[in-house]
């Protein structure tokens, strides 16, 4: 029961508040208690109860999420505002049943206070424009429906046009006479109250949102990022994925002896691992038991992505979570790879097909590009993305070029031109994998050029591999691939080729099986790569999370898009190398 209490106070706090909404916008007149009052105060008490009532119904609005999260502010807040509620719905006669449930539901909060623990999620003071923006639009719909609903109130009730609407909706949020004359004085006095009440939320919210302390995630010691690179050195090649902990939007945790390091991102409510920890391994059960402290402490709900079998078998024992197999990362031993022989054919004529359309590969470390060429292929990576967002978490470090990134690998396809000088039509980027390996970051393509380019790239990267010191090359990870594979054998059991036929018919949208056929192309070696969750009932959201941040769901976010613009400006880029562990967040 007490697990359920945040749940049912934020669905109830919900409620509450589009009942408070609904009632400050219909156009019923004075009842109630309110009625006698009016009658000594003409139309004043009305209109102040029903403005009061907008205001605070919004406020519930937005903290039933921070209540069902079992945020300690929103329970403040909450609390605050129920018992204003509770008293003004008690005066109406019509709204005695939502008086008593906010009534109970400020003493249930009251009773569990200890339930509401939870601390405030990162933060950054961009997020006060996006609140702006969003409950801007919304004040002003309200407003409408306000303005709406009383325009038979206008004199004559006619000749009020979208836009005098309009106007008198954002002078009256401003509390200013809008061009709409009421002939009622008592009208004309509940509608500036209630815009003026939508100003004032609007106003406050993203005035508290622009003033209060920003905080980037958690604090990272000096130097986090310097400490990261060298658990890698020491480390890295424990794990394919350790690299991609550098990117710019992760936080990390580290564990009380500093050897061990936890990589992660906050989306929707979620705390996103990915990988394995980075460090000594003896270390690792430190920083999992203070990665999930921190969660427990921000009432965030623990996930895990793409670890190994060994990570999966730590962060289960040490943090009583469970593991599910996700899919199989592809690794090919640079060794033993070869073009020759019956099961290679298809790659074997493609890359032949390829080179003599002229094409040409260049195996390079990123350090040694010059620094014309390395903006020139930045731009070209860019242009070609096959969407505006840029995919990617687990296994894609979201840059290319950046100072620091000297040990990674690119290989780029080249094509002359009429004039005899080479274009680059294609590129691979690869991460550093421990001192003998690399791991696949970026695969972009001009969409004018032939296919098979990729594939011609990856056998270049393949060949060019032992003279770079490279042994092993991680490629695409390839979600569900058992089930893809068995799914299409002969005796496959009737669930197996049901979830089978999902995979393929996913992989209209998903490239599931794409990526698996791909991949299966290089004979590689599969490497299984597990998801951690604490409960079967939390996978829905930690997959809604994963979706969110391989941005194959993306949600209008106007603060991550202005985030997103000043990184891409030069002095912003300088100050966050300053403070190089210092990602920007989503809760």
């Amino acid at each position: 029961m007490r697990q359920r209490v945040a749940s049912v106070a934020g669905y109830t706090c919900l409620l509450i508040g589009l009942l408070d909404i609904a009632s400050a916008i219909r156009p019923g007149m004075r009842d109630g208690r309110i009625a006698r009052i009016t009658h000594y105060v003409p139309g004043f008490p009305d209109s102040l109860a029903r403005a009061t009532s907008l205001a605070a119904g919004i406020l519930l609005v937005m903290l039933a999420r921070g209540l069902a999260r079992r945020k300690l502010r929103a329970w403040r807040a909450a609390v605050v505002l129920l018992g204003p509620c509770a008293v003004i719905q008690s005066l109406r006669h019509h709204e005695i049943i939502p008086a008593v449930v906010s009534a109970a539901l400020c003493g249930v909060l009251i009773a569990y206070r200890k339930e509401f623990y939870a601390l405030g999620d990162p933060r950054t003071r961009v997020r006060a424009i996006g609140n702006f923006i969003l409950v801007g639009l919304c004040s002003v719909g309200l407003g409408l429906a306000i303005v709406g609903v009383r325009a038979h109130e206008e004199s004559g009730g006619r000749g009020i046009g979208f836009g005098d609407r309009l106007q008198q909706v954002l002078y009256g949020m401003a509390g200013l006479d809008g061009p709409i004359a009421y002939t009622s004085p008592r009208v004309a006095d509940l509608v500036s109250f209630c815009l003026l009440a939508l100003g004032l939320v609007t106003a406050c919210t993203t005035a508290y949102l622009a003033l209060r302390p920003a905080r980037h995630g958690l604090p990272d010691p000096e130097g986090g990022e310097e400490k990261l690179r060298a658990l890698l050195e020491k480390d890295g090649a424990r794990d394919s994925l350790g690299y991609f902990a550098l990117r710019r939007d992760k936080s990390v945790m580290w564990s009380p002896t500093g050897r061990a390091a936890i990589a992660y991102r906050v989306v929707s409510g979620v705390a996103l691992a990915s990988g394995d920890p980075i460090g000594d391994y003896e270390a690792w059960p430190g920083a999992i038991k203070e990665f999930l402290d921190q969660c427990a402490k921000h009432a965030w709900t623990p996930g895990v992505m793409g670890c190994s079998e060994l990570g999966g078998q730590v962060w289960t024992r040490e943090g009583g979570l469970h593991a599910l197999e996700l899919g199989d990362e592809a690794i090919v031993d640079t060794k033993t790879f070869s073009l020759s022989g019956r099961t290679m054919r298809n790659v074997r004529q493609m890359v032949n097909r390829i080179e003599r359309a002229g094409y040409s590969c260049q195996v390079r470390h990123v350090r040694d590009l010059p620094k014309q060429e390395k903006k020139k292929l930045r731009e070209d990576a860019a242009a070609w993305r096959g969407s505006a967002t840029e995919r990617g978490f687990s296994m894609a470090l979201g840059r290319f070029g950046a100072p620091g990134d000297g040990d990674c690998v690119v290989v780029t396809a080249h094509q002359p031109d009429e004039n005899g000088v080479d274009r680059v039509r294609a590129l691979l980027h690869f991460v550093p994998w421990g001192p003998d390996g690399i791991s696949l970051d970026l695969m972009r393509r001009d969409r004018t050029a032939e296919p098979g380019l990729n594939e011609l790239l990856i056998v270049a990267a393949l060949k060019a591999a032992p003279g770079l010191g490279i042994n092993k090359v991680s490629l695409n990870f390839a979600v569900f691939r058992a089930a893809l594979a068995r799914g299409e054998k002969l005796g496959a059991g009737p669930v197996l080729r049901i979830w089978h036929r999902l995979l393929v018919f996913s992989s209209r949208w998903f490239q599931i099986e794409s990526l698996y056929r791909f991949n299966a192309k290089f004979q590689p070696v599969w490497e299984p790569r597990f998801v951690v969750y604490p409960t079967s009932r939390d996978l829905p959201r930690i997959s809604w999370a994963c979706m969110q941040a391989e941005a194959f769901v993306v949600l209008p976010r106007p603060a991550e898009r202005l985030r997103q613009y000043l990184r891409s400006k030069p002095r912003y880029v300088k100050i966050r190398r300053s403070l190089p562990m210092a990602g920007v967040q989503r809760g």
